[in-house]
C-alpha cells in the first residue's frame, strides 16, 4: 500500500466532508470538490478520512496516495488557505494590486497586467513584494509561476521576480 495513503487525514473543527461520486470539502474559507477514483476506497469515521486501494494493482496503489494528497490539500485550503510570496529585485521593478489584477513594472517598455483567476487574491504589502492567496494549492502555485515567468531571476545580477525563499546563485562575469 502507498506510504502516503497509509496516513489518515484528521479533519479539523468546522470542516465538513461529503462522500459520493466526488469528495466535497466545505470549510470557513470556501468549498472544493474532487472526483473519486474507482480504484480507491474512502472511509469517513468520526472525523478521520482513510484511503485504501480497492485492488492490488499498481494503478490503484498510486491513485490511493494521489487522492489522499489531493484531499489533504483541499482540507488545508478550506481551513487555512495557501499563499505564495514573491519578491521583485531590480531598480524600478514595482508591483501594484488593483482589484483582481496585478500591475507590474519590470523594465519593459510597457506595464504588464496579470489578471487573477477566480478565487485568487493578490496583495502588495510593499512595491517589491507580492502575496498570492487562495484555497486551491495548484492554482496558487500556477499563478505564482506565471507571474515569475514574466521576468525570471537572471544569473549575473539576480534581477527579476523570485519566490521569497528562492536562492539565486550568481555567476561570475566573463573575464578577458
Amino acid at each position: 500500500m502507498s506510504r502516503v495513503a497509509n496516513n489518515p487525514i484528521t479533519l479539523p473543527k468546522g470542516i465538513e466532508v461529503t462522500l459520493g461520486n466526488a469528495i466535497s470539502v466545505k470549510g470557513p474559507l470556501g468549498s472544493m470538490s474532487q472526483a473519486m477514483s474507482s480504484d480507491v476506497a474512502v472511509a469517513l469515521n468520526e472525523g478521520v478520512l482513510t484511503f485504501a486501494p480497492t485492488s492490488s494493482s499498481i494503478q490503484a496503489n498510486a491513485m490511493s496516495g494521489t487522492l489522499r494528497a489531493l484531499v489533504n490539500n483541499m482540507v488545508q485550503g478550506v481551513s487555512k488557505g495557501f499563499e505564495k510570496k514573491l519578491t521583485l529585485v531590480g531598480v524600478g521593478y514595482r508591483a501594484q494590486a488593483q482589484g483582481d489584477a496585478l500591475n507590474l513594472t519590470l523594465g519593459f517598455s510597457h506595464p504588464v497586467v496579470h489578471k487573477m483567476p477566480a478565487g485568487i487574491k493578490v496583495e502588495t504589502p510593499t512595491q517589491t513584494e507580492i502575496v498570492i492567496k487562495g484555497i486551491d494549492r495548484q492554482v496558487v502555485g500556477q499563478v505564482a509561476a506565471d507571474v515569475r515567468a514574466y521576468r525570471p531571476p537572471e544569473p549575473y545580477k539576480g534581477k527579476g521576480v523570485r519566490y521569497s525563499d528562492e536562492v539565486v546563485i550568481k555567476k561570475e562575469t566573463k573575464k578577458k
